[in-house]
């Protein structure tokens, strides 16, 4: 029966402390998926709002194309209508972006009339941005238009 006890005991002795490994390994894996879900979250969260960013450039280039069309339609006489009636000299501020209006405009004779042909691009930004950085958003609208 000596024998027994003994026994008993040095196999208690062994089983101390696998509790405690066992306690740290699942803490640990508790800690890493924690920090797996946070940045999971912000990730998640700026890419919305990215996507809602991107909306605003996209509307905000389309001012700036609407900008452009309203400039060569002021112009009385088409034959005066040339890249600066429709080219921003700077970049307009548009909804907290900067716009950039472009157009290059041809001439051409269609039944002995001149017709003028102007394509424009809007590129908006966000100020101050390069491409590539986290909170940088572009985006542009091209618009050809005839007179």
């Amino acid at each position: 029966m000596n024998h027994r006890r003994y026994f008993l005991h040095r196999k208690s002795l062994r089983a101390h402390g696998f509790a405690a490994i066992a306690a740290i390994f699942l803490v640990v894996i508790l800690a890493a998926l924690g920090a797996f879900m946070v940045t999971f979250s912000n990730t998640q969260q700026l890419t919305s709002a990215q996507d809602v960013q991107g909306t605003r450039a996209y509307w905000a280039a389309r001012a700036g194309t609407e900008w452009g069309i309203g400039a060569v339609n002021a112009v009385a006489n088409p034959a005066a209508i040339g890249v600066a009636t429709c080219t921003t000299a700077s970049p307009l501020a548009i909804d907290g972006f900067s716009v950039a209006v472009a157009c290059s405009v041809t001439a051409y004779q269609e039944g002995g009339q001149s017709r003028y042909m102007v394509q424009m691009r809007a590129v908006a930004s966000t100020p101050g941005g390069t491409v590539g950085s986290v909170g940088y958003i572009e985006r542009s609208v091209s618009a050809s238009m005839e007179r």
